[in-house]
Protein backbone atom coordinates (compact mmCIF):
# COMPACT_ATOMS: atom_id res chain seq x y z
CA UNK A 1 0.00 0.00 0.00
CA UNK A 2 1.24 3.48 -0.83
CA UNK A 3 1.75 5.97 1.94
CA UNK A 4 -0.72 8.85 2.22
CA UNK A 5 1.75 11.39 0.83
CA UNK A 6 2.16 9.36 -2.37
CA UNK A 7 -1.61 8.91 -2.60
CA UNK A 8 -2.12 12.65 -2.14
CA UNK A 9 0.40 13.55 -4.85
CA UNK A 10 -0.97 10.97 -7.25
CA UNK A 11 -4.70 11.67 -6.83
CA UNK A 12 -4.97 15.31 -5.72
CA UNK A 13 -5.55 16.61 -9.24
CA UNK A 14 -8.14 13.94 -10.08
CA UNK A 15 -10.15 14.56 -6.90
CA UNK A 16 -9.87 18.34 -7.23
CA UNK A 17 -11.02 18.30 -10.88
CA UNK A 18 -13.93 16.05 -9.98
CA UNK A 19 -14.99 18.37 -7.16
CA UNK A 20 -14.57 21.44 -9.35
CA UNK A 21 -16.94 19.85 -11.87
CA UNK A 22 -19.48 19.43 -9.08
CA UNK A 23 -18.99 22.79 -7.35
CA UNK A 24 -17.88 25.10 -10.19
CA UNK A 25 -15.92 26.96 -7.53
CA UNK A 26 -12.16 26.61 -7.17
CA UNK A 27 -12.09 27.60 -3.48
CA UNK A 28 -14.81 25.14 -2.52
CA UNK A 29 -13.30 22.34 -4.61
CA UNK A 30 -9.89 22.84 -3.00
CA UNK A 31 -11.41 22.90 0.48
CA UNK A 32 -13.41 19.74 -0.19
CA UNK A 33 -10.34 18.08 -1.71
CA UNK A 34 -8.42 18.74 1.49
CA UNK A 35 -11.31 17.35 3.54
CA UNK A 36 -11.43 14.30 1.27
CA UNK A 37 -7.81 13.46 2.00
CA UNK A 38 -8.29 14.11 5.73
CA UNK A 39 -11.13 11.59 5.76
CA UNK A 40 -9.09 9.20 3.61
CA UNK A 41 -6.29 9.28 6.19
CA UNK A 42 -8.79 8.49 8.95
CA UNK A 43 -10.53 5.75 6.94
CA UNK A 44 -7.61 4.23 5.03
CA UNK A 45 -8.05 0.98 6.95
CA UNK A 46 -11.51 0.61 5.39
CA UNK A 47 -10.12 0.74 1.83
CA UNK A 48 -10.40 -2.87 0.66
CA UNK A 49 -8.81 -2.55 -2.78
CA UNK A 50 -11.91 -3.77 -4.64
CA UNK A 51 -11.96 -0.53 -6.63
CA UNK A 52 -9.28 1.89 -7.75
CA UNK A 53 -7.97 4.31 -5.14
CA UNK A 54 -9.17 7.22 -7.30
CA UNK A 55 -12.71 5.81 -7.31
CA UNK A 56 -12.64 5.40 -3.51
CA UNK A 57 -11.38 8.98 -3.06
CA UNK A 58 -13.97 10.39 -5.49
CA UNK A 59 -16.70 8.55 -3.58
CA UNK A 60 -15.54 10.26 -0.37
CA UNK A 61 -15.42 13.58 -2.23
CA UNK A 62 -18.91 13.10 -3.65
CA UNK A 63 -20.31 12.34 -0.21
CA UNK A 64 -18.68 15.47 1.22
CA UNK A 65 -20.14 17.55 -1.59
CA UNK A 66 -23.62 16.07 -1.15
CA UNK A 67 -23.46 16.74 2.57
CA UNK A 68 -22.46 20.33 1.92
CA UNK A 69 -25.34 20.77 -0.52
CA UNK A 70 -27.82 19.19 1.84
CA UNK A 71 -26.71 21.55 4.60
CA UNK A 72 -27.07 24.60 2.39
CA UNK A 73 -30.25 23.23 0.80
CA UNK A 74 -29.00 24.06 -2.69
CA UNK A 75 -30.13 20.68 -4.00
CA UNK A 76 -33.84 19.98 -4.00
CA UNK A 77 -33.76 16.23 -4.44
CA UNK A 78 -30.39 14.52 -4.80
CA UNK A 79 -31.93 11.07 -4.99
CA UNK A 80 -34.13 11.87 -7.99
CA UNK A 81 -32.71 9.70 -10.81
CA UNK A 82 -33.65 9.15 -14.43
CA UNK A 83 -32.40 6.01 -16.23
CA UNK A 84 -30.39 6.53 -19.44
CA UNK A 85 -27.70 4.85 -21.99
CA UNK A 86 -24.08 5.32 -23.65
CA UNK A 87 -21.44 5.26 -26.37
CA UNK A 88 -17.93 6.59 -26.78
CA UNK A 89 -16.64 9.90 -25.45
CA UNK A 90 -14.58 10.63 -28.57
CA UNK A 91 -17.56 12.32 -30.23
CA UNK A 92 -17.91 14.83 -27.40
CA UNK A 93 -14.16 15.38 -27.16
CA UNK A 94 -13.98 16.04 -30.90
CA UNK A 95 -16.47 18.91 -30.37
CA UNK A 96 -14.05 20.57 -27.95
CA UNK A 97 -11.48 22.09 -30.30
CA UNK A 98 -10.99 25.64 -29.08
CA UNK A 99 -11.52 27.43 -25.78
CA UNK A 100 -14.72 29.04 -27.04
CA UNK A 101 -16.13 25.71 -28.14
CA UNK A 102 -15.08 24.16 -24.86
CA UNK A 103 -16.81 26.93 -22.92
CA UNK A 104 -19.91 26.49 -25.05
CA UNK A 105 -19.90 22.73 -24.41
CA UNK A 106 -19.62 23.20 -20.64
CA UNK A 107 -22.47 25.71 -20.70
CA UNK A 108 -24.61 23.11 -22.49
CA UNK A 109 -23.56 20.43 -20.00
CA UNK A 110 -24.71 22.73 -17.18
CA UNK A 111 -28.22 22.61 -18.64
CA UNK A 112 -28.41 18.82 -18.26
CA UNK A 113 -30.15 17.29 -15.27
CA UNK A 114 -27.98 16.71 -12.17
CA UNK A 115 -27.29 12.99 -12.72
CA UNK A 116 -26.51 13.33 -16.43
CA UNK A 117 -24.23 16.28 -15.79
CA UNK A 118 -22.32 14.35 -13.13
CA UNK A 119 -21.87 11.31 -15.39
CA UNK A 120 -20.65 13.47 -18.28
CA UNK A 121 -18.16 15.32 -16.04
CA UNK A 122 -16.84 12.09 -14.56
CA UNK A 123 -16.40 10.61 -18.01
CA UNK A 124 -14.84 13.69 -19.64
CA UNK A 125 -12.73 15.23 -16.89
CA UNK A 126 -12.29 12.25 -14.62
CA UNK A 127 -11.48 9.92 -17.51
CA UNK A 128 -13.30 7.19 -15.61
CA UNK A 129 -14.79 4.00 -17.00
CA UNK A 130 -18.53 3.44 -16.84
CA UNK A 131 -17.95 0.80 -14.22
CA UNK A 132 -16.03 3.30 -12.06
CA UNK A 133 -18.71 5.94 -12.58
CA UNK A 134 -21.34 3.42 -11.51
CA UNK A 135 -19.37 2.65 -8.35
CA UNK A 136 -18.94 6.34 -7.47
CA UNK A 137 -22.63 7.07 -7.99
CA UNK A 138 -23.84 3.82 -6.39
CA UNK A 139 -25.39 2.72 -9.68
CA UNK A 140 -24.71 0.01 -12.23
CA UNK A 141 -22.29 0.22 -15.13
CA UNK A 142 -25.27 -0.07 -17.49
CA UNK A 143 -27.00 2.88 -15.79
CA UNK A 144 -23.85 4.98 -16.29
CA UNK A 145 -23.66 3.98 -19.98
CA UNK A 146 -27.33 4.76 -20.60
CA UNK A 147 -27.09 8.09 -18.77
CA UNK A 148 -24.02 9.13 -20.74
CA UNK A 149 -25.54 8.07 -24.07
CA UNK A 150 -28.71 10.06 -23.49
CA UNK A 151 -26.80 13.09 -22.22
CA UNK A 152 -24.53 12.96 -25.27
CA UNK A 153 -27.55 12.78 -27.59
CA UNK A 154 -29.16 15.72 -25.82
CA UNK A 155 -25.94 17.74 -26.23
CA UNK A 156 -25.86 16.86 -29.93
CA UNK A 157 -29.50 17.87 -30.30
CA UNK A 158 -28.89 21.23 -28.59
CA UNK A 159 -25.83 21.84 -30.80
CA UNK A 160 -27.78 21.03 -33.96
CA UNK A 161 -30.59 23.38 -32.96
CA UNK A 162 -28.25 26.36 -32.54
Amino acid sequence: MQNIEEIYKKYFETVNKYLFCLTHNNDISEELTQETFCIAVQKISTYNGKCKMSVWLCQIAKNLWYNQYKKTKRIKNIDEIELLNIEDIDTIESIVISKDEKMSLYKKIQNLDEQSREVVYLRITGDLSFKEIGIILNKTETWARVTFYRAKNKLKEVSENE
